[in-house]
C-alpha cells in the first residue's frame, strides 16, 4: 500500500525537512533553506563558485575540504572581515574562491541526503526560485513520468524538534507557484496551500522577511544584510544543480 504521506498521484508536491524528504520521492527536489543555506549557493554560483555541501561543522569538515582543494565555511562568529562563513554577504565579497565546502545541518544535509537517494537537486530561494521553476518545468516537460517536490528545510529548536520556518514556505512556495504558472499540473494540496502562501505575501516583501522569526534574529546578530539578499527576490538567473557532490549551474 502506498504511503498516504507521499503526495503520490501528483506531479508537484511539498513537505518539510528530512523526514519529509524521505517520505515524499521524486525525480526532481528542489530544497528550500532561505536564511540560509540555499541562499548562499546561489550567490556563490552567480559569483563563479562551486559549492560543496557538507552534513558537519566538526574536524572532519577540514579533512573534506582539503580534499576536495576547497576553501572551508566557518561559522558567522568566527569569519571576521575576510573569511567565508554561511553569510551570502562574506560570500558575495570573497575573491580567487573556486570551490567551497558550506557545512550546514538543515539545507545541506537534505541535500546530500536527497542526492544519495538517487534525486536530482536543485537549491532554490527566494533569489532564483523563477529560474529554478523555468528549469525544473523545462525538464517535466521533456518526460511526462518524471515529477518534482519541493522541500522546505525549516530551523530547529533547542530540542532538535523540527522548527517550520515561514521563510522556506515561501521560497517553496515561490517554486511551486511558478511550476504552476508554467502549466506543471497537478500540484498536491500541500504544494497548493505553499504556492497561496507565496502569492499572499509576494507584493509585501523583502519587508516581511525581515519581520519573520527567521529575519528577525539575524538582524538580532548583526547579519541584517543577509536578510537583506535572501529577499532579492528573482535576483539571480541561475540554478544551482547537485551532481557528483557538487552544486554546479544547471
Amino acid at each position: 500500500m502506498t504511503s498516504p504521506y507521499a503526495q503520490s498521484g501528483y506531479r508537484a508536491a511539498f513537505d518539510w525537512g528530512p523526514v519529509g524528504a524521505a517520505a515524499v520521492r521524486a525525480d526532481l527536489v528542489a530544497v528550500v533553506d532561505v536564511l540560509s543555506f540555499t541562499t548562499a549557493v546561489t550567490v556563490a554560483v552567480d559569483q563563479g563558485i562551486e559549492v560543496l555541501p557538507y552534513r558537519w561543522r566538526d574536524e572532519s569538515a577540514k579533512a573534506f575540504a582539503e580534499k576536495h582543494d576547497a576553501v572551508l565555511a566557518v561559522g558567522r562568529g568566527q569569519a571576521g572581515a575576510d573569511g567565508i562563513s554561511l553569510s551570502p554577504v562574506s560570500i558575495r565579497r570573497a575573491r580567487d574562491v573556486q570551490r567551497l565546502v558550506l557545512p550546514s545541518p538543515n539545507g545541506s544535509t537534505i541535500s546530500q541526503q536527497l542526492s544519495d537517494s538517487g534525486s536530482t537537486v536543485l537549491a532554490v530561494s527566494l533569489r532564483n526560485a523563477s529560474a529554478a521553476a523555468a528549469w525544473a518545468a523545462a525538464k517535466l516537460t521533456e518526460d511526462a513520468a518524471l515529477t518534482v517536490v519541493a522541500i522546505a528545510a525549516g530551523e530547529r529548536w533547542t530540542d532538535g524538534s523540527l522548527r517550520p520556518a515561514v521563510e522556506d514556505l515561501w521560497g517553496a512556495g515561490g517554486f511551486l507557484a511558478a511550476l504552476a504558472d508554467r502549466g506543471v499540473a497537478p500540484l498536491s494540496p500541500e504544494a497548493r496551500a505553499a504556492a497561496s502562501a507565496y502569492r499572499d505575501v509576494v507584493d509585501e516583501l523583502p519587508q516581511l522577511l525581515h519581520e519573520c522569526a527567521g529575519g528577525r534574529e539575524l538582524t538580532a546578530y548583526g547579519f541584517a544584510a543577509d536578510v537583506a539578499i535572501a529577499a532579492e527576490v528573482d535576483g539571480s538567473q541561475l540554478v544551482p544543480v547537485l551532481r557528483n557532490g557538487v552544486f554546479r549551474i544547471g
